[in-house]
Order: C-alpha cells, then structure tokens, then sequence
C-alpha cells in the first residue's frame, strides 16, 4: 500500500499546496502535500512522471488560473497549455515557468534581446551617446538593425552582401555547355531547356568554357535580358539554326534566365529548402563595404559611448561591459565638458542607465554568463545558457509571492557553476517565492528543503509518489532509486583504465575563444572534455574536431537546422586547424548530438531506428494481409492506404476554440489509432499495428520475442534507459537527452566494424544518476569493440569512470580556451590550475 502523501506534516512550513487526484500521463491518481516558500525538488528517475506533476499539473494548473482572469482578447496571445488532469489543487500561487528549449530559431534574437538589456544599451546611446558636432539626437529604435531607422541601407541590416561571381558558378572551365559547365543552372530539364535556348540564340555551346569570348561568357551569365525564343529539342546546333531561319513550327517558345538571375530568384522564391540550399552554395558574401558588417548606418554608427560605437560594444563579453560601465556608474554627477555643462540631463541619464544596465549584468556575472557577449544570437546557445538567461531576467525582477518552475536548471553547467546557480536561487526564495525544481543534479538535490521522489521505475512503471518530505527522510525509502546516490550507497563501477591506442592530434585550432591551439586525443579509449560553461569544450570537440575529422574522410555533416531567412544566419566562422596525424586509426565518425529526431508528431522513435519496417513487414505476412494482398506499405500511417482518411494519420483532430487552448480530441473515426478499419482488422499475436505502437520499450521486449532483428532493437533502446517510451511517442514529445540516446540506440544495432569515432556533447542531459549507469554501460562497450568515445560532459561521475580527461580553461570566454590538464581523472584531479580538479577530486574520494 502506497503512503499517504497527501496531508500536510507537522513542519514549521507556513503554507502548502495540495494536489488531488493528479492524473496528467503516467502519474496513478497522485495525491500530495508541498510546501510554499521553499525549494522544492522531483526527483526520480528519467519517465517517471516528474515534469508531469511539475509542469503537467502544477503548472499548467497555475497558468489555466491566472488566464482565467485575463482578456479573452489578452488570453489569445499566450502558448496555453492543456488543462491538466487532476481532481483538485489549493493553496497554488501564481507560477512562473522556465522549461529547457533549444535557442530561438532566429538570428535577429540574441543575448541582448532575451534579457532586455539591448534596449538599455539602445538608449544609453540615444540619451547619453557622444554625438558627432552639429548631429541632432537619434533615437532608440534607430540603434537597432531590425528597425528601417537603424538597418544600413546597403545590407539591410544583415551585415553582409551576396553575390554570384563567374568562378563560384562555373567551378570547372574545361567543360562545355553541355557538359555543365555552367553548375548554378538547374540539373535535368530546367539546365537543357537554357541549353537549347542557347543553340537558338547562336551561341556554341560544344566549345570549352574557358574558350568562349569573355562577353558572351558575361552576358550567358549576368545578363538582365530575358528574350524569349523558339526551341528545337533534340536538333543539333546547325539543324536548329536552319529550322529558325526556315520559321519552321517550334517544340516550344523558351524564356532564357542567366545563372545569376536563377540563383537569385530561385533563393528569393522557392519553398524548398533543398532548391535554397543548392543555390546558395554558389552565392558568396562579403561584409557590407558601406556598415563593414555592423548592420546600421552611418549615421548611428557615429555615436559613441566610451570610445565605442554600438555594435563594438555589443561585441564586449558581458563582463567586459560592465567594466566599461563602471566608471559611469560611481561618477559623481559633475559635468566635465563643455557639453556636459550645456546639457546637464546626459550626465544624469548617463549615470542611472549605466547603473541600471550594471545591476541587471551582475545577475548575469553571478550565473556564470559573464563570457556571452550582447549580440550573440539565441540558437547558438545551450538549453542551459538559454535556461539561465530567462532566470537572470527573473532575479531582477523582484517578483514575490511566486512559484518558479524550472526544468533542470543545472543542465549544461559545470560543478563551479552549479554553486553560482543555488545562490540565485536562495536569493529567489529569500524574497518570499516558491521554488518547484525537477532535478537530476546530486548537489541541487542536496540543497531541497523538500524532496518528492517520484518512482519507482520509468513510464507506466513509475507516476507514483515514492517519498515526500525533508531530503533525510528519503534514506529511509527502499525502492527509491534516488536514495542510493544521494547518500553515497551507490559503488562507482570499477574498471582498469586502458591505454590509448594511439592519439588523434591537431594543431593551430581557431575558433571562437580558441586560438591556435595543439590538442591531442587518445584512440581506442574513453575520453571526456571538461571545463567551466563557455570554455571552448564544444568549440573544439562538436565543432573544429568533428568538422576536420569528417572533411578527412569525405563524410557529410549535416548542417544546424534553424528556422527564418538562410541570409541572416551567422556567417560561417573563421577557423583554422589541422589534422597532424592518428587519421589512419579512424574509418568512420558519428556525432550523436541532441537535436531532434523529426519536427512532426509522424516521425516517432519505431520510425527513426527502423525497427517499424520489420513491424510492418511481420504483419504483412499475416494470413489475412495476405489474402487482401496488403503490402508493409499499407501498415504506415503516412501512406493513404492504410491511414485513417478523417485525421489523415495523425490520430486527433483539433478543435479551435477563439480565446481557450485550441483543444486535441481523439480522432472520432479511428478513436486515435491514425489507421482505417480495415487495416486494423490484421492482427499478429492478436494485436493491431495501432496497439504495437501503444505498447512500451519494456512492453514490446516481452511481444517480440520471438523475433530477433525487432527484439534486438528493443534491447538496445532498454539498454540507454528509454525503456519507458511508447514505440509510437511521436518526436515532437522526446527531449533533447532522449532524442539523442535514441540515435545512440540506432547507432549501437548497426554492426560495429570498430576504428569509428563517436562524439557526444552532454549525453546526460536529463538523465537520473541510474540512468547513466546504463549509458555508460554502453559507451564502455563501444570502446571494447575498438572505437574511441570523445564526450563533452559536466558530470564528474563520468569523467572519473573515463579513461582519459581533457580539462579546458581556467575561466570562460576570453579567460579560457586553452588546455588546463590533460591525463587519467587522478592526474587531472592535482592539476592546481584546474576548477574542475578539486569536483573530480571529490568524485574520486581523494583529499586533496
């Protein structure tokens, strides 16, 4: 018999919230009492049903409240999430979430822009900039790239101008015409139907590029003309020459487009990304000769505070920033020039801004951000980074009487940063808020007032509550897989240390904070890369390592996805490096990152690892598949065959309603199984395919047994901990951390040939302690075959489990990107230099 959270203790908490009946996924009819005014932390294993009760129902709970007392008109502007599934809740404030998303897909947002503080800097130069004599004030919203007022003219704040030249679209000269010389043209019919226009038009199109005269090469290629001319496939040149002389009774009228105007009207119009990814490659870009990449125009360029104009103050690391305000903030409100004495009110708005903007940059400084400058876009942070910036925006606000909800605030953060990061929020709950945590970090956990650990196992083995009261208390609970890492009962796996087998070495690295830098790596082991949020761990091991390593072995690395106009992403950056040697131990290289698997709720995890064709395969060998000539084909629910024809698969349909949460109803023809009846009528072991994909990891293990290819696809995915998931979870409801052990599960069923380089950044983001037990388990075995594992990770647990460990720093930014110490976790846990020594020191059970 489960124990009865539900009535609050006898603690000397003031006020709790209780919940009743929580039902919100996998969570069993959940009731319990929390406490307000103090930081509260869900523990539990990854899938046990911890952000459902967090987020699923008390915040969601809170946001339905507060809308409630909103605008219809108002209410329209917010994400609502789905009213939750829960009986009763009292005794709930108002709440504030802060969930872990990956940066905003635009560049045009930024560090400056997430955190307001770019608006500050705007009028700082507005109302106190240094103005060139006789320029009358400029306004705010004309320092800013993405306004009319501000943009250059040139680039349209953009800051780079692209263009075509003949090189970038005629990479090889020798050919001719139609031989394709010209690449930029489109492929099949689209670059023949140029061709002939050509014939028609006279030009030779047999003769060498390189040999045409330089003004028919300019013209076929710049042109602005579009003459339109009769066609003749298939005639050769002269053939076609004498049939336009002749008039005779063309195939079609052609509409020639020079290379050049098809690039750049391919790129301005197509809907198809592959269309705008082909001509973009033989677009080149340069900065803005008129704003020298800074975005705006001259005008705003010219103002200046501190000797800087506004876009090289942006540029600063944020800690620099605020060195450069100091002096502003403490001067004494004296005018010094001239200028100052004739306007009195800049000395003044000079001073409250800047003392603004460094009390706002301070909260920052205190999370460990101080290395992010202003102008850094948003998707090229870390969850994490992210995460922290939207809490810094939080601590300065000076809210009371709130609950904060915060999903793993210490993702992405070193053991130092961590400590950063509990004084926000002690400084959160000081001021009178409720703070409700879901947390895999031992040392956040250690800090709870009060602990909810939810249990005892993942999926529909877990939503119950196994513990809830002060951290102590849980050492008490047995079957709290939490407890035995929280107190220290949990022996670290041991294992001999191999040696390397040989090393990977590069040299002259250059990429953001790294400046020609030497690295080596060792082959045929496991090795982790550690160092302070923002050191260049990534910088070199997901980026200029990956990047020479791939270019080696001539593999294709797919490129960041994002969203918006492909112009305005950041300009690749300048890098350098090179591979000096240890080439010849590697045959291939596989990055399993954290983006997501699929953007629609069709791509799910049977679909991405492949096991779903052998699904659909097995039941369209059924007898009755057989007999209606069913192929695997029609068991898809994104074919029209086999798909329910009223939801078109997708299993729900969606009610809009104007000023509620537009509502997800189970599609009232199929009831939510996205098949039609007919092909929910084959069974195999008396299940539909609807009901396969209902069924769990752990669940289908048991189902397909029998079958070997399936089964040990399952076993993999079981293996790194995802045995929780539904077969058919639909991608757009997996988290980074499961998106990305769910393409090491894929990877680990592919037969290993060994000598292959994985990379992984983070692998335990949103992982229990147990949990990555089991990852490790099988990064182990990756090695053993022969391979080398090259991680980037903050957890200590693993670095000291590796074999090797590469420590960057000291600091972040500016103050870090070199190699701190390099050698087994015992060597580097001495290395004095190192803020990561003294953690690893710790894990290690060394005192130091």
């Amino acid at each position: 018999m489960a124990q009865d959270f539900s009535s609050p203790p006898n603690t000397p908490f003031t006020g709790f919230v209780t919940v009743r009946g929580a039902r919100e996924h996998n969570l069993k009819n959940v009731d319990l009492s929390i406490p307000r005014d103090a930081l509260v932390v869900f523990t539990g294993v990854s899938g046990s049903g911890k952000s459902s009760l967090a987020f699923g129902t008390l915040y969601a709970e809170a946001q339905r409240r507060y809308l409630e007392s909103v605008s219809p008109y108002a209410r329209r502007l917010f994400h609502q999430m789905a009213v939750p599934e829960v009986d009763a809740i009292e005794g709930l404030p108002p709440a504030v979430a802060l969930q872990q998303q990956r940066g905003t897909p635009t560049t045009r947002s930024s560090v400056g822009s997430v955190t307001t503080l770019s608006s500050l800097v705007r009028m700082l130069y507005s109302r106190a900039g240094d103005y060139p004599k006789g320029q009358g004030i400029i306004y705010a919203e004309a320092f800013s790239p993405n306004t009319p007022e501000g943009a250059c003219p040139t680039c349209h704040g953009l800051g780079r101008i692209y263009d075509v030249t003949e090189q970038s679209m005629v990479p090889d000269p020798s050919l001719t015409i139609r031989e394709r010389a010209i690449a930029a043209w489109p492929m099949a019919w689209g670059g023949q139907n140029q061709r002939d226009i050509l014939v028609t038009l006279g030009f030779d199109v047999d003769r060498p590029w390189r040999d045409l005269p330089q003004k028919d090469r300019d013209w076929i290629l710049f042109t602005d003309d579009q003459p339109v001319v009769p066609v003749y496939p298939g005639y050769s040149p002269e053939q076609t020459q004498r049939a336009f002389k002749r008039k005779e009774e063309p195939n079609y009228m052609g509409t020639f487009s020079s290379a050049r105007r098809h690039v750049f009207h391919t790129f301005a119009n197509t809907h198809s990304p592959q269309m705008k990814k082909r001509v973009l490659q033989y677009m080149l870009h340069t900065d803005c000769p008129t704003c020298q990449g800074k975005r705006l125009n001259p005008a705003s360029l010219s103002v200046t505070f501190a000797g800087l104009d506004i876009t090289e103050f942006s540029r600063l690391p944020l800690q620099r920033v605020a060195q450069t305000l100091q002096p502003y903030v403490n001067a004494v409100t004296n005018p010094h020039t001239q200028h100052e004495e004739e306007h009195p009110e800049q000395v003044i708005a000079k001073q409250r801004i800047a003392q603004d903007l460094v009390a706002r940059i301070q909260v920052l400084l205190d999370l460990g951000l101080g290395y992010l400058a202003l102008e850094r876009s948003t998707p090229t942070l870390s969850p994490g980074e992210l995460q922290r910036l939207r809490l810094a925006t939080q601590l300065y606000s000076h809210l009371f009487g709130v609950v904060y909800v915060l999903d793993e605030p210490s993702a992405g953060l070193h053991p130092s940063d961590t400590l950063a990061l509990l004084t926000a929020l002690a400084n959160l709950k000081k001021a009178g808020n409720s703070l409700f945590v879901v947390e895999h970090n031992l040392d956040v956990i250690r800090q709870a007032d009060w602990l909810v650990d939810v249990g005892p196992a993942a999926g529909e083995k877990g939503g119950e509550i196994l513990y809830s009261g002060p951290p102590d208390g849980l050492q008490q609970v047995a079957n709290s897989q939490t407890a035995a890492y929280l107190f220290g009962l949990a022996p670290m796996p041991s294992r001999e240390r191999r040696s390397p087998a040989g090393w990977l070495k590069l040299s002259g690295v250059t990429r953001n904070n790294l400046h020609n830098l030497d690295a080596e790596f060792p082959l045929g082991a496991f090795t982790t890369v550690t160092g302070v949020s923002g050191s260049g761990k990534s910088s070199l091991v997901s980026q200029v390592l990956v990047e020479l390593v791939a270019e080696q072995l001539g593999q294709e690395i797919q490129a960041e996805e994002e969203e918006g106009d492909d112009l305005e992403r950041a300009a690749p950056q300048t890098t350098g490096g090179r591979i000096v040697s240890g080439m010849e131990h590697i045959r291939r290289l596989v990055r399993v990152d954290q983006k997501a698997i699929g953007r629609t709720p069709r791509s799910n995890m049977a679909t991405y690892t492949g096991l779903f064709d052998h699904v659909r395969k097995l039941f369209a060998a059924t007898p009755l598949a057989k007999k209606r000539r069913y192929d695997a084909g029609r068991f898809s629910f994104n074919v029209a065959k086999g798909r329910c024809e009223n939801c078109q698969g997708e299993g729900f349909v969606m009610v809009e309603l104007l000023f509620l949460p537009s509502v997800y109803a189970p599609c009232p023809v199929c009831h939510g199984a996205r098949y039609n009846a007919p092909t929910l009528e084959v069974t195999y072991k008396d299940f539909n395919i609807a009901q396969v994909l209902n069924l769990t990891v752990d669940a289908a293990g048991e189902f397909f047994d029998e079958e070997p290819a399936i089964h040990r696809a399952l076993t993999v995915l079981r293996d790194v901990g995802l045995g929780y998931l539904r077969l058919g979870q639909p991608a757009t409801e997996l988290s980074g951390g499961e998106a990305q052990r769910i393409k090491l599960a894929t990877e680990l069923q592919r037969a290993n040939r060994g000598n292959t380089l994985y990379v992984l950044d983070e692998p335990t983001t949103g992982l229990h302690p147990a949990d990555v037990e089991k990852l490790m388990a099988q990064l182990d075995t990756l090695v053993e075959a022969g391979n080398t594992v090259l991680v980037v990770e903050h957890t200590m647990r693993v670095a000291a489990a590796s074999d090797w460990v590469i420590d960057i720093g000291p600091g972040a930014g500016e103050e870090g990107g070199q190699i701190v110490a390099t050698g087994t976790p015992e060597e580097v846990a001495a290395a004095s230099m190192s803020k990561t020594a003294p953690f690893l020191a710790k894990e290690l059970g060394i005192k130091n």
